[in-house]
């Protein structure tokens, strides 16, 4: 009988085995799949920024003669460090803004609610739903007035205005998945309510507000349309600097490519460094 159940249960697990692995396998493929098809935009932008004009519109192929020109040309035509430091200065100045409002924000609406502290937030998030249009011209008649257009004063004030409800909504969360048990044994032992945020909040949700830092930071790197209409020269940051390779002669697709190449290189590189935490901090108190 023991035998018999041996020998039945070996093909079973046998064939299990095999069944789950092929189910990774397909679950691999797809991911692989998927990636790729996320990722050609971007390659086939790469390639085409080292090839010519006339190449990059006439010889769509991915066999070509590498050259250097349109890299060349775009550095020759304008300054591509005047705008990479407005992009560096108005993302992190943005991102530190909102950091600075968002802590104590999303502390009293985890730790101290209120019954309309729902409502509030969801009242936040709406405001993401207004199209950026809908407010252009106050925004522009205002600036106007008080002196920021053109300035990276003005961009940090609207970027760090338009990314404060992700910011609050990410920091909320994070913050109400922390034990509230450690929170409470600061305060027997006499923190005060900056020393509970500063010495106990901040350094256990660390990788929750490094994550949503860098998610800031993306955003307002990658933010084109006011840059566009509150931005000249002075503060214009690579987003301005790209559409400045479309002209009434038409697009320059090669140069146009390099550009967003090297616009888009720095903050690549700074999401495939910090990949890990921002993995970690995104995925901050999904498992207890």
């Amino acid at each position: 009988m023991t035998t018999l159940s041996s020998k039945t249960a070996a093909p079973r697990s046998a064939s299990g085995w095999r069944s789950a692995q092929a189910k990774r396998a397909m679950i691999t493929v797809l991911g692989w799949s998927v990636a790729l098809v996320i990722f050609f935009p971007i390659f086939w932008m790469i390639l085409t920024g080292f090839k010519t004009e006339t190449a990059a519109i006439a010889d769509p192929t991915l066999i070509f003669s590498p050259t250097l020109e349109s890299y060349q040309a775009v550095q020759a035509r304008s300054g591509y460090t005047r705008f990479a430091l407005n992009s560096v200065a108005v993302a992190f100045g943005s991102t530190f803004f909102a950091l600075l409002i968002a802590i104590p924000c999303a502390y009293a609406m985890a730790f101290l609610p209120t019954k309309r502290t729902k409502g509030t937030l969801l009242w936040m998030l709406s405001t993401k739903m207004l199209p950026s249009v809908g407010v252009l011209v106050p925004i522009y008649l205002i600036f106007r007035d008080v002196g920021l257009l053109d300035t990276r004063t003005g961009l940090i004030i609207v970027y760090t205005l338009m990314n404060l409800p992700i910011v609050v909504w990410m920091l909320y969360t994070f913050f109400k998945d922390m034990p509230k048990d450690i929170l409470e044994a600061g305060r027997m032992d006499g923190a005060s309510t900056l020393q509970e945020v500063c010495f106990l909040l901040l350094p256990l949700t660390l990788p929750g507000i490094a994550s949503t830092g860098l998610l800031s930071v993306i955003l307002s790197w990658n933010e084109a349309f006011w840059s566009l209409n509150l931005t000249t020269s002075s503060a214009a940051p690579l987003t301005a600097y790209i559409a400045s390779f479309s002209s009434p002669e038409g697009l320059f697709w090669a140069k146009l490519s390099a550009a967003s190449t090297m616009a888009i290189a720095p903050i690549l590189i700074l999401g495939w460094m910090t990949q890990k935490q921002m993995v970690r901090g995104l995925t901050f108190g999904a498992v207890k």
